[in-house]
Parts: structure tokens; sequence; C-alpha cells
């Protein structure tokens, strides 16, 4: 049964316990791992601080940890011909003896550091950009269509992205870094175009709705592919390419950025088909509907 067939076929109040659930078993994940480490989602070195340390992966993944015992190492990792540790905040005399024993035990390592303070300021940046764009898209949405159930249905939707994608970070390891950030708020906007694009064929165009439904389907499919089409090689190259070409390492940042993103558009064809799609039928279809822009 293809998905255009669900839309029509069950009741939307009966479809959208399927969104409601999954949106709870977001907020739990979320919640667990807020409890467990003080964020809904780990924190990587930019928000934290700490240090970021690169050493070529001449011995094995645990005897390079134990060379580092003293200190506190929050992850290692290897990303093709080398390791990558990353330690927690630390005292400058620590962070000093750290960056010694790692040039005296390696060659040519990378050593980054990042301050507290900047990882502070970070925080709260992004603390306020990612509600700040919730709002202005929920201003936006509002002129545009001027029906505070179809802007809402609009928010929800978005908000549902996010969360799953949130989520699915803690469940695949990914932490929260300037390109997830950034992941995150893609997401938002590109959530945003495939509702309003549902929203306006439903309420600006003839027919029935589960006809224009129907019909937005082939379009927003064809928009999600297009945009998956183009994630799927960067994890292929993030994830892989170094162990066919030994000379690459794995490129983290891309990496962490395409699995939210590929994670996030999954998401969204199920909340903008399932959730938006059955909150505007129950939403046309209800009684003494008054709808203004419609055509009739």
């Amino acid at each position: 049964m293809e998905l255009q067939d669900i839309v029509s076929k069950y009741p939307p109040k009966q479809l959208m316990l399927i969104p409601i659930a999954i949106i709870v078993l977001a907020l739990i994940s979320l919640g667990a791992t807020y409890l467990s480490t003080g964020s809904p989602v780990k924190l990587g070195i930019e928000f934290t601080g700490g240090t970021l340390i690169t050493v070529p992966s001449t011995e094995s993944q645990n005897a390079v940890a134990a060379q580092f015992a003293g200190y506190p190492l929050s992850d290692i990792r290897n990303i093709g011909n080398r390791y990558m540790l990353q330690f927690g905040p630390m005292s400058d005399s620590d962070y000093t003896d750290l960056a010694k024993l790692t040039n005296s035990k390696f060659e040519s390592p990378e050593i980054r550091h990042m301050g507290p303070i900047y990882s502070k300021e970070l925080q709260a940046q992004a603390l306020r950009y990612i509600p700040v764009s919730f709002i202005l898209m929920a201003l936006v949405v509002f002129l545009v269509f001027r029906e505070p159930i179809v802007s809402l249905l609009v928010v929800v939707s978005a908000l549902a992205d996010i969360l799953t994608a949130a989520a699915s970070m803690n469940i695949t390891g990914v932490q929260l870094s300037l390109g997830t950030v950034a992941a995150l708020l893609m997401l938002i906007g590109y959530s945003v175009d495939t509702d309003i694009l549902l929203s306006m064929r439903v309420l600006k165009r003839k027919g029935a709705t589960d006809d224009k439904i129907k019909g937005a389907m082939g379009t927003g499919f064809m928009m999600t592919g297009t945009t998956i089409s183009a994630v799927i090689p960067l994890i292929i190259a993030s994830n892989f390419l170094y162990l066919i070409i030994p000379s690459f390492t794995r490129m983290d940042v891309i990496a962490d950025m395409s699995t939210v993103l590929i994670f996030g558009l999954a998401a969204d064809i199920f909340n903008t088909w399932v959730t938006n799609a059955q909150g505007l039928r129950w939403y046309m279809d209800r009684p003494r509907k008054a709808l203004r822009g419609q055509k009739k």
C-alpha cells in the first residue's frame, strides 16, 4: 500500500496517533540524555571546552588511550590512518603537560584547545538562535496563510523534525557541534518549504482535499528525493572514503552533518505527509469551515 493511499484511507485522528507516539519517544530519548549529561544531546568540544588531539594510528586504539590514562579522555575514534582524542576541560598546567606528552610520544600530532569562555558563548548563541528561528518562521507562515491552525501545523511539523533529528543524534552518537547546529537550522528551513508546499496546494486550489494532498505529494517527494540523493554521497564519502584511499581521513564534521540531515529528511517525509496532511484533512473537513483565501 502506497503512502498516497494511506492518506485518504484512515481517519485523521487515527493516523495522528503515530506521529504523537514518535514525538513522545524522541522526547524520552532527549530527556534521558538531559538527566545523564545535563543537555538533551551530547555536547561537542565547541560547547564544552577541552582539547582535541589527532595522532597517527601506529598503535591499537586501547594502547593509545592507555597512554593518556591520567587525563580526562572523553572520546577516542579511528578516523582512517589517525586517532582523534577528545579531552574534557583541564587546568593550564595539565594542558601543558598533556601537550608535552603528546609531542614526545607521537610524530606531528595536531593539538586544538577550546577555552571554556568561548564554549559558553557558543552555547548561548545556539540557545538563542534556534528558538529565534522558530519564532520568525511562525510569523512568516502566519503572514502567508493568516490561518492560526494551518500555521500551527507547519510549526509543529518542523518542531517534530528537529526533535526526531536530535533524538537520532543520541542514538548514533553524533555530538552537538557547530556543524550539526547548522544542519538542524537547515532542517527547519527545509521542513517549512515542504509544509508550505502542501498547505498552499490544499488551501489555494480547487478540488477534494485528499486529491490535492496526493497531487502535492508528487512534487514533495521529488524535492525530498533530490535532497536525499545529494546527502547520501556525502555520507559515503565522509564515512568510508578513507577505507579506499588510505591517505584520506574520516571527515567528522561532514559525516555528523549528513547523518543529522538524513534522519531529519526522513522525519520530514513522515511529518509533512502524515502529521501536517492529516491535520489539514481534519481542518478542511470540519463542520462550518470558513477558510480565508480558499478558492471555491
